[in-house]
């Protein structure tokens, strides 16, 4: 009984056997093809084709590398012990990049000499390093030989704080904490005023003219008081209808009014409120279970990776039943058994400045002017040390960023809040809300009130936003109380507005004159942010969902990343120049409570705070390492760096026309590059006027059809070519498929008159009268009639006054 059934098990396992046997070919790939795009190896494994003759062996058995042409580096490379060519910049930098290891090797890197403007990180090192990063409070050499030895030493007209801080000697005993360890007020002598000022009960001096202006200056607001002024400066004070009273007369926007930031100083904003229920928050994070275990083998105890490597391409891992096909670091796997190279520069914030991917790996460089820093990766300004230059509404100040020495630009200001700098002429301009103005200096003479240019002073509001366009010496501003965005030259003795419709609450403005955009803020019942031409075509949104206040925005142009801070959602945020792309780098109440103001350099970003009244800054690729630069601030607002990388240079658009401000009589402006075929620059005329048929003269006359405007600024682009002639091909089609219906429609109407008019003169008894002076003046009325239907003109204003 027991034979037959033993039999039928043997005969079993022989079966299973020849199958296992039969099997084991296919296992090894013996009749396996590759896909048209790889090459197939000896060992009939299957890589992507262009790793062929790369001099990397990916088959295992060098097969990809066999019969490959003899390579030959170019002059600007560094050639490998294996062949392979890398960039000569890359050699001794203290990373890998040679297969072998070879560039980095010590027969490569003999110890190197380092140039006058660089010094050397030590004996043991083969690196030099720029020689202002020496003392910059960044250790930059391995040994941290830059930082041996520095010992902050504060010039003669600077005051050193217990905290080792630098602050200018101006700021010692004059009633505020500059050092932030409250070194600079003590032992101080009760303050003394000059005549014509008035000491606040704080001992704070402030200019007499201030004094009863239905404005507090001081913190204590005794300058407003009712025994000084006779009067309650608070009841005489009203605020708009969109606006909220504070206890102290200040007026504040409505919607502020317990919204659960404190706006007004006295904090009576948010006193008497009704406490809101919180909405709760959606549990994120939930963890589905795992996709399926791996796919169960055919056997169990065979090791499928013993052959040809289980068809994997680089790495097999065997499993208890069954495999699986890995990747080494920087490889991907394309399908289940072929591994890809990772390209790491696809995500923007990889590098600090510059993303180069090879196979298997990727590079990071820096932009002209710049150095990479091979301990903390990111590229650091070669050059003058940068500063931060920034407003604190009676005064405008600034920090260097290395020495972080504290120093007032200038002083005995009204009520300043935006500010803009042009590096190329060390000027600074800046408007003051109080006197509704728009003023400039040279930066190291700002501090002289006689040296303080008055550009614009009329028709001004509330200019709540400046820039500056250093390449085609303009300046943008905007105007909160205006509603509107307007550009004047640099001097403003030219000036046109170019947006007066769709803005609530317009806010900051940054200009691109590289690429000729300009971006603003605005904050009103649709908050946006948007973006035009520095010549106002081509605007349109780029961020209009989930932002509340969009207050400050500044420009990073090296990587085309533009960022905004949300006061009311207490955020910092970035997209890219097209409005993709978007991230929210840090949210945060505390260290986010009231943003105004923000500027970006190097890998960082730097922004002001109105409540805790002091300027942070943070890592601009991932909010990271948050810091406090300045504590202890009355009111910060606009902040802007000042560095001569910040302001790129680039040619003016006007000047490339062979006739001065590019033929225009008024306004040259730059125009973006939209298409091929858009303009260089268009010209524009005050806003009392408007553009003659040649697009270059101003005549009197408003155009009054803001349709037509708008279809114009959009549509119709009319300037010079790059010789100075011609139309755009957009033009002549617009104005082919405008002009041609119009005159169709003139004509039909004139046929019509003259029709009606021959059919009345037949219909009509003449009669015969000799007075040549009644003759004379019928024809004359026949002629003067005719003349105003024949020289009707059509006319076009560009660019518009509205968008």
């Amino acid at each position: 009984m027991c034979r037959p059934a033993l039999a039928r098990l043997l005969l079993l396992q022989l079966l299973l056997l020849k199958l296992h046997l039969g099997a084991a070919p296919c296992l090894a790939g013996g009749v396996k093809e590759c896909e048209e795009d790889q090459f197939q190896c000896r060992n009939e494994r299957c890589i992507p084709a262009i790793w062929k003759c790369d001099e990397d062996d990916d088959c295992s058995d060098n097969s990809d590398e066999a019969d490959c042409p003899k390579k030959t580096c170019a002059e600007s490379d560094f050639t490998c012990d294996n062949g392979h060519c890398i960039p000569a910049r890359w050699k001794c930098d203290g990373e890998e990049e040679c297969p072998d290891g070879s560039d980095e090797s010590e027969a490569a890197c003999t110890k190197q000499v380092c140039p006058a403007e660089k010094i050397s990180c030590g004996d043991s090192s083969n690196k030099c390093i720029p020689s202002s990063w020496r003392c910059d409070g960044q250790k930059d050499c391995e040994s941290g030989i830059d930082e041996a030895g520095c010992t902050p030493a504060c010039s003669p007209n600077e005051f050193q704080c217990s905290n080792k801080t630098c602050i200018s000697i101006i700021f010692v005993c004059d009633g505020d904490n500059d050092c932030g360890d409250g070194s600079d007020e003590r032992k101080c002598s009760p303050l003394t005023c000059n005549p014509n000022e008035f000491q606040c009960n704080n001992s704070v001096c402030i200019p007499e003219l201030w004094v009863c202006d239905n404005q507090p200056d001081c913190d204590d607001q005794s300058d407003e008081s009712v025994e000084k002024c006779g009067y309650d400066a608070k009841a005489l004070n009203t605020c708009a209808a969109h606006e909220f009273q504070c206890g102290n007369g200040e007026c504040i926007h409505l919607n502020w009014k317990c919204d659960g930031d404190e706006d007004c100083k006295d904090k009576s904003d948010e006193q008497d409120c009704r406490e809101c229920v919180q909405g709760l928050r959606a549990l994120l994070g939930g963890r589905g279970q795992p996709e399926g275990a791996v796919g169960w083998g055919l056997r169990q105890g065979i090791n499928e990776c013993s052959m040809n490597n289980g068809g994997c391409s680089h790495i097999c891992k065997d499993l208890k039943i069954g495999y699986e096909c890995e990747c080494p670091p920087g490889y991907k796997l394309l399908d289940k058994k072929t591994c890809g190279d990772i390209d790491e520069c696809e995500n923007p914030d990889a590098c600090s400045q510059i993303c180069i991917n090879y196979k298997g790996d990727y590079k990071c460089e820096c932009y002209e002017g710049y150095e990479m820093d091979t301990l903390s990766k990111n590229c650091k300004a070669v050059g003058k040390s940068p500063y931060l230059i920034f407003t604190n509404r009676h005064e405008v100040r600034k920090i260097d960023l290395v020495k972080r020495d504290y120093s007032r630009i200038i002083p005995m200001l009204k009520n300043v809040v935006a500010l803009d700098v042009e590096v190329a002429t060390n000027r600074i301009y800046w408007c003051d809300l109080f006197y509704r103005k728009i003023y400039s200096a040279y930066i190291d003479k700002a501090s002289d009130t006689a040296e303080q240019v008055i550009l614009i002073d009329s028709q001004l509001n509330s200019p709540e936003g400046l820039a500056i366009d250093w390449v085609h010496k303009n300046i943008y501003w905007t105007d909160s109380g205006n509603k509107t965005i307007s550009v004047a030259t640099a001097d403003g003795s030219k000036r046109r507005t170019l947006f007066n419709r769709d803005l609530s609450e317009p806010r900051a403005i940054a200009v691109d004159p590289t690429r000729r955009f300009m971006y603003w803020s605005d904050w009103g019942d649709k908050a946006k942010i948007e973006k035009a031409g520095l010549n106002g075509v081509g605007r349109r949104v780029l961020v209009a969902d989930n932002i509340e206040w969009p207050n400050g925005i500044t420009l990073d142009l090296l990587n085309q990343r533009l960022y905004w801070v949300d006061s009311k959602l207490h955020s910092l945020s970035c997209i890219d120049f097209n409005g993709s792309n978007r991230k929210v780098l840090i949210s945060s109440v505390d260290d986010l409570s009231h943003p105004f103001g923000l500027a970006v350099f190097e890998d960082r970003v730097f922004w002001t705070d109105l409540e805790n009244e002091a300027i942070f800054s943070a890592n601009r690729l991932n909010g990271l390492d948050i810091s406090v630069l300045a504590e202890n601030l009355n009111n910060p607002h606009d902040i802007v760096v000042f560095h001569e990388l910040k302001q790129p240079k680039a040619p003016d658009s006007c000047e490339l026309s062979p006739q001065p401000n590019g033929g225009c009589e008024y306004l040259c402006l730059p125009a973006p590059q939209i298409s091929p075929h858009s303009p260089k620059y268009t010209c524009a005329c005050p806003d009392n006027m408007r553009l003659g048929p040649d697009m270059k003269k101003c005549y009197k006359g408003k155009y009054n059809d803001i349709a037509v405007v708008e279809m114009i600024s959009n549509t119709f682009v009319i300037a010079d070519s790059n010789n100075g002639q011609g139309f755009d091909s957009t033009v002549t089609a617009a104005v082919v498929g405008i002009v041609i219906p119009v005159v169709v429609i003139g004509l039909l109407c004139m046929g019509g008159y003259l029709i009606w008019r021959n059919w009345k003169r037949k219909n009509t008894k003449s009669m015969n009268f000799d007075n040549p002076v009644y003759r004379k003046t019928t024809e004359e009325e026949d002629e003067d009639e005719i003349h105003i239907g024949r020289t009707a003109q059509i006319g076009h204003v560009y660019p518009a006054v509205s968008t």
